[in-house]
């Protein structure tokens, strides 16, 4: 059935309608499934009758509907062909005729089809777009080039490969003559514009786009048409670098125009030239430099310039990076001269960012906060004077601390009025105190020998810190803040008594304060030692973290505003920060703060805005977890799982992956309970396909299923409901993305159920991986099969082992298991690298040694071969898991056994996760506070050489001599040794 037109225009209105946006986001979600649905979408764009709002949500719509549906986990397209080819077809030349909001939400959709298809798949592309490209149209010249930088712009962050290559020549040669033609082209549009506001403007946004479009092409390596034209390229780059008209001025102080995006376009440009091509770039440099240093000492300090001061200040930042081009200011005079000039003025606090601090303070923030992304004059600058201290350490220094005293002794003559001398004082001195990068999770880690960090806190800023009245609240910020950029420079004695201070500032009135207070407390917690032992240990923290836990909660409650609420993450991360350094603490005061934690998440689930802050509030609510459910698990069952399936019940897609996660852990803290009813009642809903089919649900869905299957293992059996679990593991073993956890989920389900119980299924299962293995292996594919061998054939006493294995592969094709063992499960052995993995491998290769009776009696070479394997896994130095591989290889979840899933969690394996690099919508992002323990099935198995000598001995003993004349006869003479070796000096006692 054909999607309706009018329909989905009429649904695309309902969702500006916040009566009925819930119904008909829902009804829209049932219209994805018919057939055209996506064409429907582009043909209300291209539809001028249409509202520009309904247009725009068609294009936000369309764009969404491309994310996740336009290929499957392996890269096939989930659409019809036809319906693949209508859509590259019309939509290069719908977005070029769309308006620009419209063209941003096509633009994306387009890079997200060119991510999967481009070029190999659509190499059409950029002829259509040469194809459109005009001498004097902007406005469709600016659609072409959008699509393209939407395009190119994905190779700015990626490794060097040959695909990679191969893609980016394909473009040069295709659009890179263009690109030079128009850049020509459009100079000259902008002479001939000069007195047409409109359309130069128009023309800038082409020069805008060509300036972007020109970094994108030049990220990876140095274009030869670039290179034989670098002198054309830089002179146009320089005339828009020094260019000004009037017509291109804005009115309002705040609003960058499209003079200063073009401008910081070029400095970006020419910082890459410079880092990467200095030998190709650095005559054309001298001159860039000086007409940087004309602007940044002749532009105002409007917010408006913020962006174009902070790039031209990160590109003679670069400058002096490199010695020969830094010796350009190498004088006192100079250096004098750039730091009266352009350093002060852009360090300096403006009334702007006062007003920031004031009015928008999260933002304030997270554009001061050390280490951040943002763009600031502040940052740029202070980046810039550490680069020239670097070069030149004591002349920069004695120059500094000149300003330094000078504004000292300023805000010295009037403290309540000269406040910001003060704050410009400190800022300058941490800027040359710090050397090399600050690290966000140590802060400096080294300093600059010519001044002493820890002095200059006591003797200038402590005062402002500890005392409690009439100190401006931005000294106090600055006081915090300090003490957070050389957190690894005070020592675990000068903590404990700065620590209270600033537990006590979260109490603060100002907004700013007790986040920075909050910032500063969560990463001095953070820190460790030169053992690796954390500076403050759980006795330090214990005694206040109540009241830090209760104050920071209130704090966050505060406005009971969804928005508002979720809006400050360092809150969140500091609560979660706390928890884990309490550990086990948590547990008398559970109850109290479960109850702030549901009110928090059910506030937020109304309308997700920040990802920062909900994966915090999950962490946080996994710490509880882990450390207060072993000790009371019905109670925390029964507080947390009415909330949590209310959000499932709600579809909140943000929070399901998380949901799932600690509902999975909750399970996994009482592991011999019976299963609850409410997770009974579960367990349908878990089974069902669709659930499955967001891929950010599979490796959250796994582990929860797994942990259901342990505890409610009777009544899945009673329930008939092994088949439906079975038919999970075939849609995930089907995809290349989900094989890992498809291993990790039978293996649960092999450990957890009696092998009679599963006797029918076995020749099925084994015929899947087989089937697998023939047709489309991967190597992650067939690693995960080696492990999940090694699993069955060390599980002898379990009614299982190598025999069993044998027998079941022989069913499925007769002759099959020699090949299968010799061509995949003996060299992929040596691929397993985690301990445990290796360790099930030992045993599995010991037990098929000394109990199969297939390989004593069938396979001889087979014998003689897993001696060697056996030796090779011994002798090898065994590898420690990398923190948050979850994995054999990749894809997995946690599974019984030992293949995967994470340790136990202390507070050093808690790692930084940077969640602003994680898609949410789509992605798995997983909880470190909550990981799965990783369980050993060989707990008493210590010294593996010993047990394996052993066990060879006592096999020897029961068969015989058998063993004795397998090794002599099976073995060569080196192997041989090495096992009557193991024999020989084993203890006469292991645990089997």
């Amino acid at each position: 059935m054909a999607a309706d037109t009018q329909v989905i225009a009429n649904l695309l209105e309902g969702t500006f309608d916040p009566r009925r946006n819930k119904e008909a986001e829902a009804a829209l979600r049932v219209e994805e499934s018919k057939e055209s649905f996506s064409l429907r979408l582009l043909q209300i764009v291209a539809t001028d009758s249409y509202s520009y709002t309904t247009r725009l949500a068609s294009a936000l719509c369309f764009k969404n509907f491309v994310k996740r549906n336009w290929t499957d986990a392996d890269g096939k397209h989930k659409l019809p062909p036809a319906e693949v080819a209508a859509i590259k077809h019309e939509l290069i030349g719908l977005m070029i005729a769309s308006p620009s909001g419209v063209q941003a939400q096509l633009g994306e959709a387009i890079s997200l089809i060119a991510e999967s298809d481009f070029f190999r798949q659509w190499d059409t592309l950029m002829d259509d777009l040469v194809s459109r490209l005009t001498p004097n149209d902007a406005r469709a010249n600016n659609g072409v080039l959008e699509v393209a930088h939407s395009i190119c712009k994905r190779w700015r962050p990626l490794f060097r490969s040959d695909e990679l290559f191969t893609e980016i020549l394909h473009v040069l040669e295709k659009f890179g003559p263009a690109l030079l033609k128009l850049f020509e082209t459009t100079d000259q549009m902008i002479e001939a514009s000069k007195d047409n506001k409109e359309q130069l403007h128009a023309a800038f946004g082409t020069l805008n786009l060509l300036v972007k479009l020109f970094y994108d092409l030049s990220c990876q390596d140095l274009p030869p048409i670039f290179e034989e034209n670098l002198a054309p390229i830089t002179m146009l780059l320089h005339k828009y670098f020094t260019y000004d008209n009037p017509l291109l001025h804005t009115s309002d102080d705040a609003e960058s125009g499209p003079l200063e995006f073009v401008k910081a376009g070029i400095c970006e440009v020419l910082v890459l030239y410079i880092q990467k091509y200095e030998d190709a770039f650095g005559a054309f440099v001298d001159k860039f430099i000086q007409s940087a240093w004309e602007l940044l000492t002749t532009t105002g300090t409007e917010t408006k310039y913020d962006i174009l001061v902070s790039k031209a200040l990160q590109f003679l930042t670069a400058v002096a990076r490199i010695s020969q081009h830094a010796q350009n200011f190498k004088s006192e005079e100079v250096l004098g001269l750039v730091v009266d000039k352009v350093i002060l003025p852009n360090l300096s606090l403006r009334e702007s960012d006062i007003e920031l601090f004031e009015d928008e303070p999260i933002e304030f923030i997270r554009r001061d906060l050390e280490g951040s992304d943002s763009d600031t004059r502040r940052r740029a600058a202070t980046d810039f004077l550490r680069q020239l201290m670097e070069q030149f350490e004591e002349l920069v220094t004695g120059i500094v601390m000149k300003y330094v005293q000078h504004y000292l002794a300023e805000f010295a003559k009037d403290p309540r009025n000269n406040w910001k001398f003060k704050d410009t004082a400190v800022y300058l001195f941490s800027s040359i105190a710090a050397k090399g990068t600050v690290t966000a999770s140590q802060g400096v880690k080294s300093t600059n020998a010519l001044v002493n960090v820890v002095d200059f806190f006591q003797q200038n800023i402590g005062n402002d810190l500890m005392t409690e009245e009439n100190v401006e609240p931005m000294l106090k910020v600055d006081a915090i803040k300090y003490l957070y950029i050389f957190r690894s420079q005070i020592t675990k004695e000068q903590w404990q008594s700065v620590f209270p201070v600033l537990v006590k500032h979260l109490s603060s009135p100002h907004y700013v304060v007790y986040s920075y207070a909050a910032i500063a407390i969560e990463r001095v917690l953070y820190l460790t030692d030169n053992t690796g032992q954390p500076l403050f240990k759980r006795e330090d923290v214990l005694p206040m973290a109540q009241s830090m836990l209760q104050q920071l909660l209130r704090l966050i409650q505060q406005n009971p505003a969804p928005d508002k609420m979720q809006e400050n993450e360092f809150l969140m991360r500091c609560i979660m920060r706390v928890l884990l350094v309490i550990r086990d603490g948590v547990i008398p005061m559970t109850g109290e703060l479960l109850k702030g934690f549901i009110d928090i998440t059910n506030t937020i689930s109304q309308g997700p805005g920040n990802p920062r802050f909900y994966y915090y509030n999950f962490e946080a609510l996994g710490a509880i977890i882990r450390f207060a459910a072993p000790s009371e698990p019905t109670k925390m069952e029964q507080t947390l799982y009415p909330p949590f399936e209310a959000i499932l019940q709600q579809d909140v897609e943000q929070f399901v992956p998380y949901i799932l996660q600690l509902f999975a852990a909750l399970l996994e803290a009482n592991p011999s309970g019976p299963l609850p009813d409410y997770y009974k009642a579960l367990i349908p809903a878990v089974l069902t396909p669709t659930l499955w089919e967001t891929k950010g649900n599979v490796p959250a869905l796994v582990r929860l299923l797994s942990a259901m299957i342990v505890r409610g293992t009777a009544e899945i059996a009673a329930n008939n409901q092994i088949e439906p679990v079975l038919g999970i593991f075939q849609m995930l073993i089907s995809k290349k993305a989900n094989e890992g956890y498809g291993f990790d989920l039978i293996e649960t389900v092999i450990s957890s159920f009696p092998v009679s119980t599963l006797q029918p299924y076995f020749i099925p299962l084994f015929n899947m991986m087989f089937l697998r293995l023939q047709n489309s292996r991967t190597e992650n594919f067939a690693v995960r099969f080696v492990h999940f061998y090694h699993f069955m054939s060390s599980r002898d006493k379990e009614g299982l082992g190598t025999d069993f294995v044998v027998n079941i592969a022989e069913q499925v094709q007769k002759d099959i298991f020699p090949k299968l063992y010799l061509s995949i499960i003996l060299p992929e052995t040596n691929k397993l690298i985690r301990p445990l993995d290796r360790k099930t491998a030992i045993v599995s290769f010991c037990k098929t040694l000394t109990e199969s009776m297939a390989f004593a009696q069938r396979y001889e070479k087979g014998w003689g071969y897993t001696a060697e394997g056996l030796i090779k896994l011994l002798d090898r130095p065994s590898l420690a898991p990398t923190t948050g591989n979850t994995s054999t290889t990749t894809g997995g979840a946690g599974g019984v056994g030992g293949a995967t899933g994470g340790g136990g969690v202390t507070m050093e394996e808690i790692q930084e996760q940077d969640v602003d690099d994680v898609n949410f919508d789509t992605n798995f992002t997983q909880l470190n506070t909550c990981r799965r323990k990783l369980l050993d099935p060989w707990p008493l198995i210590g010294d593996l050489k010993s047990w394996v000598g052993n066990s060879l001995r006592d096999a020897n003993g029961r068969n015989g001599g058998k063993i004795e004349e397998f090794i002599k006869s099976r073995t060569n003479e080196q192997v041989a040794w090495v096992l009557f070796k193991l024999m020989q000096d084993a203890p006469s006692t292991l645990p089997q």
